[in-house]
C-alpha cells in the first residue's frame, strides 16, 4: 500500500502538463550542459527541472526511451555506436530517422566536438608516447579506464582490436579519480574527454588517434518527439552557439574554480564569461552539509522508511511461512537470498523500463534490500521458540493464531527486531546510490561530488547518511526496551548471569 501511494505522489511530475524534465550523465559537462538547457528553457518561460548526475549513458538513454525524463545532451558518436546501434557512420539526416523510429530527435548541433581520447602523463616510461599506436605491444603499462568507457563498443571493446592492445590489464576506475590517480604514478594511461579541463591544468598529452578510431562526437540535445514546438524552438536557439574553447571553459569553471554547474550554465546563459567575478559557491563544510540535509533529509528518509515499512509488512509473515512450511521455507530464504546479491545500481537500472527514473524505482529495489535479514531473523526466531511453552499453549487449546499473535512472535521479537534493525540501516547506506536515477536524498551530494571528484561534497552526503545510521542504532535500542516482552529481556539477562 505504501509503494501505490508513492506511486501515485511521485509519478505525477512525470505526466505532460508537468514541467520539461532534463537529464543529465554523471560527468561535469554532462552537468553542465543539462543546467545551460534549463536556463534556456526558464528563460523562455518554459517550467523546467533538472535530474542531475543520473548515471552513465545506459541510464539516462534509458530514462528518455521510457519517458522518464525529455531530453539531455548527448554525441553523435554515441548515438551512432553505442545507443543505435550501427557501425556506419550516419550523416545528420540518417541520425534522425532512425531516432523517429523510436520517437526521439536531435536538436542542432551545440558547436562543439567531445570525441574520446587516451591521455598519459609525459614522463617517465610514457615521455616518447605520442601515438596510440604506441602503445601496442607495451605490457608495461598500467591502465586506469572509466567503467563506460570499458563496456563501450567505441571505447576499449573496439579500440583494443583496432590497435591490437589486448589483453592488457585494465581496471575500472572512475572518470574524475582517474586524473588525481594519473599524476599520482598509480596508473600510465586513462580515457579522457577532449573538452576536459584537467587536460591542459594537469599537463597532460593526449595521444594522437592514427589509426582514426573514435567517429565524430558532435554534442547535440536528444529529446523526445512529443515535446511541444515552444520546447523544442527554445533548445534550437543553443545551435552552433557553444565552441570547444567555451565549454573547456565551463569545465575549468567547475572543475577547477569551484563553480557550481548551474552557476557556470548561468553565466553562459546571460552572456558572461564563466571564470569572471562573481563568488565561488563553495560554502563552510557544515553550512554545506546543513544545506544538504535540509534539501534531501526528507526524501532520504521517505526512501529508507517507506521501503522498511513495506518489507516489515511482507517479511515477517514470509518468515512465519518459511518456519511453519519447511518446504516452501527452502523456496522463500532462497529467493531472498539472491535478490540480496543484485548489485544495486544493475537492481536499479532493471526497474527503469517498469517504472521510469525516481522515486518509485528506489522504493522497490530498497523493499527488496529489506527483505532478507527481516525474513530471515522472523525465521530464525520463531525456530528459537522454546519447546515448553509452544507445548504449554497446545494444551491450552488456544487457536494457532493466539499462539502466534500472544506467544509465538512476543518471544522472537527481540531476533525479529535485530532483523528489521539490519534492514534499516542497510537501507540508509543503499538508498544513496538511489541518487543516480533521479530518487532524490543524501546520494545526490555524493554522485554530484563524484562527478566532480570534490571530496568534500561527498563527505556532505556521506556524513548525513552515517548520522542517520548512527541515531537508528540509538533508535532500536529505545525500541528494544518498548516493544520486547520484559518477561523476555529478563529471562535473557539471567541466562547472561549464569
Amino acid at each position: 500500500m505504501l509503494l501505490i501511494v508513492a506511486t501515485c505522489l511521485f509519478a505525477a511530475p512525470a505526466s505532460a502538463e508537468g514541467p520539461v524534465r532534463v537529464g543529465s550523465k554523471r560527468f561535469p559537462e554532462s552537468m553542465i550542459l543539462g543546467e545551460i538547457a534549463v536556463a534556456v528553457l526558464q528563460r523562455a518561460g518554459i517550467p523546467a527541472e533538472h535530474r542531475s548526475g543520473l548515471g552513465g549513458t545506459a541510464i539516462v538513454w534509458g530514462a528518455l526511451r521510457e519517458g522518464a525524463i525529455d531530453v539531455y545532451a548527448e554525441y553523435t558518436g554515441t548515438l551512432v555506436r553505442n545507443l543505435v546501434g550501427d557501425d556506419r557512420r550516419l550523416d545528420d539526416a540518417e541520425l534522425a530517422k532512425v531516432l523517429a523510429a523510436q520517437s526521439l530527435a536531435v536538436g542542432p548541433h551545440l558547436g562543439f566536438e567531445n570525441t574520446y581520447a587516451l591521455a598519459v602523463k609525459p614522463t617517465g616510461a610514457t615521455s616518447s608516447l605520442r601515438t596510440m599506436s604506441q602503445l601496442s605491444g607495451r605490457r608495461d603499462l598500467r591502465f586506469g579506464l572509466s567503467p563506460e568507457f570499458l563496456g563501450r563498443q567505441d571505447g576499449w571493446l573496439g579500440l583494443c582490436a583496432r590497435y591490437e592492445l589486448c589483453p592488457l590489464p585494465t581496471s575500472g576506475l572512475d572518470h574524475g579519480l582517474a586524473y588525481d590517480a594519473l599524476v599520482a604514478g598509480s596508473i600510465d594511461v586513462t580515457d579522457v574527454y577532449a573538452t576536459d579541463a584537467k587536460i591542459d591544468r594537469l599537463g597532460l598529452r593526449v595521444l594522437d588517434d592514427d589509426r582514426a578510431f573514435f567517429p565524430k562526437y558532435d554534442a547535440m540535445m536528444v529529446h523526445r518527439r512529443d515535446l511541444s514546438p515552444r520546447v523544442v524552438a527554445a533548445l534550437a536557439t543553443l545551435g552552433g552557439r557553444i565552441s570547444a574553447e567555451t565549454m573547456r571553459s565551463l569545465n575549468a569553471a567547475v572543475e577547477l574554480d569551484g563553480h557550481a554547474p548551474g552557476v557556470a550554465a548561468k553565466r553562459f546563459v546571460d552572456g558572461l564569461d564563466a571564470r569572471a567575478g562573481g563568488v565561488a559557491v563553495k560554502s563552510s563544510f557544515l553550512s554545506g552539509m546543513f544545506g544538504v540535509i535540509v534539501a534531501e533529509g526528507p526524501r532520504h528518509l521517505l526512501l529508507v522508511f517507506a521501503s522498511l515499512a513495506a518489507a516489515i509488512l511482507l517479511g515477517v509473515p514470509l518468515g512465519v511461512m518459511a518456519h511453519d512450511r519447511r518446504r516452501l521455507g527452502r523456496w522463500i530464504l532462497g529467493l531472498s537470498g539472491v535478490a540480496q546479491t543484485i548489485p544495486s545500481l544493475a537492481l536499479l537500472s532493471f526497474m527503469i523500463p517498469l517504472f521510469g527514473i525516481g522515486v518509485v524505482p528506489a522504493l522497490v529495489a530498497l523493499f527488496v534490500y529489506a527483505l532478507l535479514p527481516i525474513v530471515r531473523n522472523t525465521y530464525v526466531g520463531m525456530q528459537e521458540v522454546p519447546t515448553p511453552q509452544r507445548e504449554a499453549a497446545l494444551v491450552m487449546n488456544l487457536s494457532k493464531r493466539t499462539r502466534l499473535v500472544r506467544i509465538e512472535l512476543p518471544l522472537a521479537s527481540r531476533t525479529i527486531l535485530a532483523g528489521v534493525k539490519t534492514s534499516a540501516v542497510i537501507n540508509v547506506g543503499t538508498a544513496t546510490i538511489a541518487a543516480f536515477i533521479g530518487a532524490g536524498g543524501f546520494g545526490v551530494a555524493i554522485s554530484t561530488g563524484l562527478g566532480l571528484s570534490d571530496t568534500r561534497m561527498i563527505l556532505q552526503g556521506a556524513v548525513p547518511a552515517a548520522l542517520l545510521a548512527l541515531v537508528l542504532e540509538g533508535a532500536f535500542a529505545i525500541a528494544d526496551r518498548v516493544l520486547v516482552p520484559r518477561g523476555v529481556r529478563l529471562a535473557e539477562i539471567a541466562v547472561r548471569r549464569r
